[in-house]
């Protein structure tokens, strides 16, 4: 099984690394007292012969309970058996704590994850007055969130990524996307949408950026879109349940090495839990695999977790 690793990030937003909680966490001795023990002339107890019961496995202090570490150790057994590597982070925006799996610093193809990047950006532009969307820009905006348009991103791309076409990279990494790498040859312009790689952490911080950073109506409108998308992405964070209130955007593609099937998005109230699946089929697998695994994942850390 591949290592995980816990995160509970503080006040500053620095990682603090607590996945041994005997060595972080100490139990204070028992107050000790000056007088003697009292004497007794009764006679001993008897001895039982009734074994005590087995204690009970203290869970980490990790920032998350019991039961999402019991579900967290279960998504990650089972994509250890799945086709090709699965990258999964877990992130508390309430708490600030996260679960980051053995692979979620993988950099693995966005696929049409990406699109939500592009949509962050095109907000910020336009609130920064540097560029002024219209209503067909718009029409685009929730075509590219709703069905994963490719022929709308390709249009918003050549609009607004520059004569070089770098205006919405150079943007990126603002939003959490640090790690995110253009990939020139596949195409006679450079860089393009379709053809980037960033890790399940990259994810993980745009999709924060979207809950936390961004003004509220730009964050209810991306949050309605996510959440109302067409059923060809009702998948991914979408297995955690209605109760659960998903919204993703997800990103399929058969890329230079195989499949990925990628999944970005939120459950909870107040969309309190991001949820990153990037699942790398690596030649292994495809379309079907792949959406059968990173919908289990949410289904196993969330499904069910939120009272119906």
């Amino acid at each position: 099984m591949v290592a995980t690793t816990l995160f509970v990030v503080g006040a500053c937003g620095s990682p603090v690394h607590d996945v041994r909680p005997a060595a972080g966490f100490r139990s204070l001795p028992p107050t000790a007292s000056s007088a003697p023990p009292p004497t007794s002339s009764a006679p001993p107890p008897a001895t039982s012969t009734t074994p005590p019961p087995p204690a009970t496995p203290a869970c980490a202090d990790t920032g998350f309970d019991c039961d999402l570490q019991t579900r967290f150790a279960a998504a990650d057994a089972y994509v250890d058996g799945r086709p090709g590597t699965a990258g999964i982070v877990v992130h508390d925006l309430r708490t600030g704590a996260e679960w980051h799996n053995g692979h979620a610093e993988d950099l693995t193809w966005t696929a049409s994850t990406i699109k939500l990047g592009m949509v962050v950006d095109l907000y910020t532009r336009q609130r920064a007055g540097e560029i002024s969307l219209t209503a067909e820009d718009r029409s685009l905006i929730h075509a590219m969130l709703h069905t994963s348009d490719d022929n709308a991103a390709d249009t918003l791309w050549f609009r607004y990524a520059g004569a070089d076409h770098m205006s919405f990279n150079d943007n990126f990494p603002h939003y959490g996307l640090t790690s995110l790498v253009p990939k020139a040859g596949f195409t006679k312009f450079y860089p393009y949408w379709g053809f980037q790689k960033c890790t399940p952490e990259d994810l993980d911080r745009l999709m924060t950026y979207v809950l936390t950073k961004l003004p509220a109506d730009e964050r209810s409108s991306i949050v309605e879109e996510l959440r109302s998308v067409d059923a060809i992405q009702q998948w991914g964070v979408w297995g955690a349940g209605p109760a659960a209130r998903p919204g993703n955007k997800d990103g399929w593609s058969e890329e230079q090495g195989g499949w990925v099937m990628n999944t970005v998005g939120f459950v909870g109230e107040g969309e309190r839990y991001v949820l990153t699946v990037m699942n790398n089929l690596r030649g292994e697998g495809g379309y079907d695999t792949g959406r059968a695994t990173v919908t289990h994942v949410a289904e196993l850390i969330f499904g069910g977790y939120f009272p119906g």
